[in-house]
Formats: C-alpha cells, structure tokens, sequence
C-alpha cells in the first residue's frame, strides 16, 4: 500500500517534476529487487519507458519480471530487435515459459500477443514525451485499473512474426525462437501474415510451416528455382493459405516437360480452389502453365485486382481464355511482359482490354514482340481505359506511324502519367545497329505531336537491346518532355 501510495503521488500529480519521475525509474532498474516488490502496483504508464530501458540495458531479469506482469494486451517487440544482440528475446521467451506453465494468470498480466514484427513504433512512441517516464495528466486519468490478484484462465498465446526462409541455416535467434515454438505447440498459435521462401531445403520449409498458423498468411513469396514436382510437393500448403491475398512466385525451371507430369499441374492449380481472398498473383517463368493457363484460370474463386505472368511461353489458347475469364473484369493491374504474342489473332489484345477498360490503372506488354497490326487492333480499347496511370510497352516491334497512332490515342487518358515506348524499327539498320542520327530525328518527330496534342506529358523512349550494357531493354534514354506554355 505504502509503494502505490508513492507510485500514485508521483505520477497522478499535475505538479510533479518529470524529473522526480526519472529518477524513480532509475532507480527501479538499479534494483531488482525493488523491481519485483513494486511491479504489481507500478502504474502501466510507467512499463513501456522502463521497458525500453531495460531492453536496450539488456537487463534479463527485469526483462522477466515486467513481461510476467505487462499491463497490456500485446507486447510489440519487432521493431526493437538488433540481430547480434538476441540475449533479451531469449530472456522474454523464458518469462513465457513461466508464465505458460501458469494453469491461471494474475489480473494484472493481459499479455495475449506477442509481436515480433517490424511495427510498434507508434506503441512506443505514443508513452514517449519530455521525460523519459513521464505522462500528460490526461494519460493519467486512464489509469484506474484494480490492483487485485483475481484469477483468469491463460488461453493460447498468439506470437506474430512475418517469416523469410532463406539459405541452409537460420540466424541464432530464429533458430532458437522456432524451438522453442516447437516445444509449445499446444500453448503457442505462430501467426505468419508475410511469408517470404528464399532458397531453403523443402524438408526445413516443411518442418516450419508444420508449426504456423497457415490460415493466417496474407502474402506469400517464393523465390526458389524448384522444379515442377518440388512444387507440387508444396501446393498442399498453399491450398491451407485459405486466407492469402498476394502470391509470388519467381521462376519455376521445368526442365524436358513430360507427359506424365501433368498430374503435377492438376496438383498445383487445384490448390486455388481454396484460396477464396487471392487478390494479387504473379507467377514469373511458370512454364507449365503453357497450354494450361485454364487450368488455373478455372481454379480462381474470385476476380482478380492484380495478375503478372511474365518470361514465359503461352498459347494462343492460352490467351484466348485468359480473355473469357470472369476472374479479370476487374483488374487495376496486368503484367504480361515476356509472354511472346508476335503471331497472336490481333483481336486478342482488343477483347482483353474491353473487358478491363473500366479498372485497369497499370498495364505492362513489354518484350511481347507486339506488332503494329496487333496495336491497332487494341487501341480504340486503350483510349477508353480512363483509369489508366502507367503503360509500357518497351522492346516491342512499333513503327514511327504505329508511334504515332499510339500517341494520339493515348493523349485522351487524363489519369495517364508514366509512358514508356520502344524506339520504332526505323531507328535500326536491318542488322540491328542504332542509326543515332534517326533516332534523334525521331525524338523531335514526337515532341512535335506531343505539342500538337497541348497536353503536357513525359514520354520514355527505349532501345532494344541497350547499347552501354547489352541488356533486353535501356533504361538509359532521357525522356521526351513536353510543359505546356504558360500563359501570357
């Protein structure tokens, strides 16, 4: 009675000095014992400065004693993690376990989420002020709690950390933080919102997955080079991801496609049955989609607002269904960069984009080996894409006519701001050899019609292959820009 007694004069009183706060703090922390007699009655206002310091002191055992009493609901340290330092997170993992073993839990611990994501800044700066330990006298009137040591029954403990599984080994800490979860299984929910698979064994990836929360991945990206049945070895778990909204996959290497691996495919693609909140998905290098893209298209359970499917061969049935499906009406975004459509029914491109003219804001056919018949085909459709914002179309086979074309139809888009154009084929000698001399013709040739046009614009011309560094596409061009002149 006598220490919240004290507690309460020195921080429910509008007069006291935020100093005699500090100094109260300190002192706490110079004595453990201290610490543990008066945690029960210490104001909650007070537990995350002299967290903080305890944390960044490394001091373990008050570390132990303030998460076994912590006032709050969560605990949100992510954000405090250094890497070479994991001596107080394995300190607060074992006041976990002390307080796990605990059949029922005093009222004054709340403790239900541990977070060990890269967020929290705002919980911790929100106790921050003049004084490190310090409050506003509104901050204080909240505090009222009863100090009583009734009894509640412990549920589950939620952890929260976003996962990247990268090369052979683990850091020390995450191996240590997925033992220890792996020892508490029946005490421990490991929630998992972004999930990131860089190169790792699948034998580790399934041991780690076997103890988190599928259903609570929202975004998943996997970068590994596996092969078909390594992914299809996977797609079970992708299928639990009943809740996913983004998915990444980079490039998948089938090698020698054979006949009798399409079961594998049927595996992969029947897993989307589940994911009923998949939103964003985008598949780089998935050669065994080609001749099956329906497949997968079949499989969506609801439209998409973002599809990527770049570097890879499709059919042109394959583009033919990704048209009539139901699950792009609503896109804001397509990528189909690298998916060559050189000798694709011009129409193709026309239907796809009358169906997404209403939502598309970013639309990207790079290295498509789109001709000049296939643009004009598609361009009336383009002009009436009025949420457009960006539009690409490098490393492609355009004209100086079809540029043209392509820029007076473009200039009615009023959200448009990011175009990027390939330099047209009269720019080449047959060879491929860059005619510098064209090419700054050809520049002045569009700053005409882009004054023409009065409506001011950036324009990115590209070369195909870049001339400095031999990459598919330059990026080293100067853009043509046209300002409107001011009035006089």
């Amino acid at each position: 009675r006598q220490q919240e007694s004290f507690w309460s004069r020195v921080t429910m009183s509008v007069h006291t000095p935020p100093r005699l706060v500090d100094l109260a703090g300190m002192r706490l922390l110079r004595d453990n014992d201290l610490v543990f007699s008066t945690l029960e009655s210490l104001p909650i206002e007070l537990f995350p400065p002299l967290f903080l310091e305890a944390f960044h002191g490394r001091r373990v055992e008050t570390l132990k004693a303030m998460v076994q009493t912590w006032p709050f609901v969560r605990l949100p340290v992510g954000a405090l993690i250094d890497p070479p330092h994991v001596g107080p997170l394995q300190a607060m993992l074992e006041a976990l376990d002390a307080l796990l073993a605990q059949k029922v839990r005093s009222r004054r611990c709340k403790l239900r989420v541990l977070d060990l994501r890269n967020t929290g800044q705002n919980f911790w700066s929100m106790w921050s002020g003049a004084s490190s330990y310090g409050c506003s006298s509104s901050r204080m009137a909240q505090v009222t709690e009863p100090r009583s040591m009734t009894k509640q029954h412990l549920a589950p403990l939620k952890v929260f950390i976003d996962l990247c599984l990268k090369e052979k080994t683990l850091d020390n800490f995450l191996t240590y933080f997925l033992w220890w979860v792996e020892q508490r299984k029946s005490s421990i929910h490991l929630c998992c919102k972004k999930l990131k698979i860089i190169s790792m064994p699948m034998d580790n990836i399934v041991k780690i997955l076997s103890m988190v929360q599928l259903g609570c991945i929202q975004e998943m990206q996997v970068s590994c080079t596996w092969n078909l049945s390594t992914l299809a070895t996977f797609a079970p778990f992708l299928g639990e991801m009943c809740n996913l909204q983004r998915l990444v996959l980079f490039p998948i290497h089938v090698s020698a496609f054979k006949k009798q691996e399409e079961h594998h495919i049927v595996q992969i693609t029947s897993q989307f049955l589940k994911l009923g909140h998949l939103r964003d998905l985008h598949l780089e290098s998935p050669s065994f989609l080609e001749g099956h893209l329906d497949q997968m298209l079949r499989c969506l359970k609801s439209p998409l607002d973002s599809l990527s499917i770049i570097s890879c061969w499709l059919t042109e049935s394959d583009l033919t269904h990704l048209c009539q499906s139901p699950d792009v009406s609503q896109l804001k975004s397509l990528d189909l960069s690298g998916v060559t459509m050189t000798d694709f029914k011009p129409e193709l491109l026309q239907v796809l984009l009358e169906k997404v003219a209403a939502t598309m804001q970013e639309l990207d056919f790079d290295m498509c080996g789109i001709t000049d018949s296939q643009l004009e085909a598609f361009l009336p459709a383009l002009s009436r894409c009025s949420q457009l914002r960006s539009f690409s179309l490098w490393g492609n086979l355009l004209s100086t006519a079809g540029m043209e074309k392509l820029l007076r139809h473009t200039a009615v888009l009023p959200c448009l701001r990011q175009e990027r154009y390939p330099a047209p084929q009269e720019t080449y000698r047959p060879g491929g050899v860059l005619l510098e001399a064209r090419l700054a013709q050809l520049r002045a040739q569009l700053l005409e019609i882009l004054r023409d046009l009065g409506r001011p614009r950036i324009i990115w011309i590209s070369l195909s292959p870049c001339p400095r560094c031999d990459e598919a596409v330059c990026h080293h061009m100067e853009p043509i820009i046209y300002s409107c002149p001011a009035p006089a």
